[in-house]
C-alpha cells in the first residue's frame, strides 16, 4: 500500500482506497500500475489514495521450470510470432509512454508467481508503506530483466531494492508464510468476477478494467471522487 497526494486539509480533500489486482508477469499491469501512478500525482494535493495490492496469477498451473513465452502464447490464445511481435511492439511504446522500460527482446520465459504474490502480501502487512516499492521492483525484474518470478533470489533482490529487510524475505518464501491468505484473496477477486488483470476497484465498488492511459485513470478518479 502507497499513500499519495497527502494534504491534512480535510475540506479540500478526498481520499480513495485503491485495490490493484493483478499478476506481476502481466505486462499490461506494469503498464497500468505506472499510469495509475502518474495520474495519482496529477490528482494531488485535492485527492489522495491509499493503494494496496491485491493477488491474481494468470497461470496458476505454471510448472516450476516454466516455460517459453512466445510457446506458452501460441498454446494458451493460439497467436502466431508475428501477431506476438506486434503486441510487444505495442506493449514497449505504452510503456516508454507511462515511463516504464520492458526488455528489447520481450520474449524469454514465464514461471510460476504465487511466490511473488506472498511476499507482496507480506509487505503489505509489515510495512505497507513499501509495497508499491516491492510490486514494482518485481515489474522491473519480471519484465525489464526478464528474471524469473519463481527465483528465490530474484525475489529476495526485489525485497531489497524496495527497503524491506532481505533476511525477513528470505524467510517468507522458505516456510510457506501467507499461502493461505493469498489463496484466499485470489478466491475473493474470482468471486468478484475478475478474470482479466490489471483491475483496479476503487472504494470497494468501481471498477477500472485494463492498463489505461494515465488520462483514463484520472478521469475516473476525479469523477469517482466527485461522486463521493
Amino acid at each position: 500500500m502507497i499513500q499519495l497526494g497527502l494534504r491534512h486539509d480535510a475540506a479540500m480533500n478526498t481520499s480513495l482506497e485503491i485495490e490493484f489486482v493483478s499478476d506481476v508477469a502481466c505486462p499490461w499491469c506494469a503498464i497500468g500500475l505506472s499510469a495509475l501512478g502518474i495520474a495519482l500525482q496529477r490528482l494531488a494535493p485535492d485527492l489522495t489514495a491509499q493503494v494496496r495490492f491485491g493477488p491474481f496469477e494468470l497461470n496458476p498451473d505454471m510448472g516450476p521450470q516454466g516455460q517459453d513465452l512466445g510457446e506458452h502464447l501460441t498454446q494458451k490464445y493460439g497467436s502466431t510470432p508475428e501477431q506476438q511481435a506486434e503486441i510487444r511492439a505495442t506493449i514497449r511504446a505504452r510503456g516508454a509512454a507511462v515511463g516504464f522500460d520492458f526488455h528489447p527482446d520481450g520474449r524469454g520465459r514465464i514461471s510460476n508467481t504465487f511466490d511473488a504474490h506472498r511476499l507482496l502480501h507480506w509487505a503489505g502487512v509489515v510495512a505497507p508503506d513499501r509495497q508499491w516499492a516491492l510490486k514494482l521492483a518485481l515489474l522491473k525484474a519480471c519484465h525489464g530483466a526478464q528474471q524469473p518470478m519463481n527465483d528465490a533470489n530474484v525475489l529476495v533482490q526485489c525485497a531489497q531494492a524496495a527497503g524491506l529487510d532481505a533476511a525477513q524475505a528470505q524467510q517468507v518464501l522458505a516456510d510457506g508464510t501467507y499461502s493461505e491468505a493469498v489463496r484466499a484473496q485470489e478466491a475473493h477477486y474470482l468471486r468478484l468476477g475478475i478474470h482479466s488483470v490489471p483491475a483496479t476497484i476503487v472504494n470497494g465498488r468501481h471498477l477500472i478494467s485494463g492498463g489505461q492511459p494515465p488520462e483514463a485513470f484520472e478521469q475516473a478518479l476525479r469523477q469517482i471522487a466527485q461522486a463521493t
